[in-house]
């Protein structure tokens, strides 16, 4: 696992191992890569900044705890919404959305 860009997969990779493998919160490790993407995991506690992605989409999964996402359609919007994700839940924040995980 690394911060770095990875090759695909050449066998299974077990996400309680990748998890134990760094105590950083908010730091994205990349798994693998499945055709153009990176397949990363993250550990979180507490606020991320308010960001967007404008090329990309943004795919959560949830395997441990809940996860809430704020959203809102500009960096200066006051109309917000918040997803709320429990374990096993997925979502995907579309590309141009502004948006903070806590």
């Amino acid at each position: 696992m690394t911060t770095d860009t990875a090759r695909p997969a050449t066998g299974p990779i077990l996400l309680g191992d990748a998890l134990g493998s760094f105590d950083a919160l908010w730091s994205p490790r990349i798994l693998t890569r499945v055709n153009d993407y990176d397949v990363r995991v993250a550990k979180v506690l507490g606020e991320h900044v308010w960001h967007v992605h404008e090329n990309t989409d943004e795919f959560f999964l949830v395997v441990e705890g809940v996860l809430d996402i704020a959203l809102r359609d500009g960096e200066a919007s006051e109309d917000e919404r918040t997803v709320t994700l429990r374990r096993g839940a997925v979502f995907v924040v579309p590309r141009g959305t502004w948006h903070r995980p806590r």
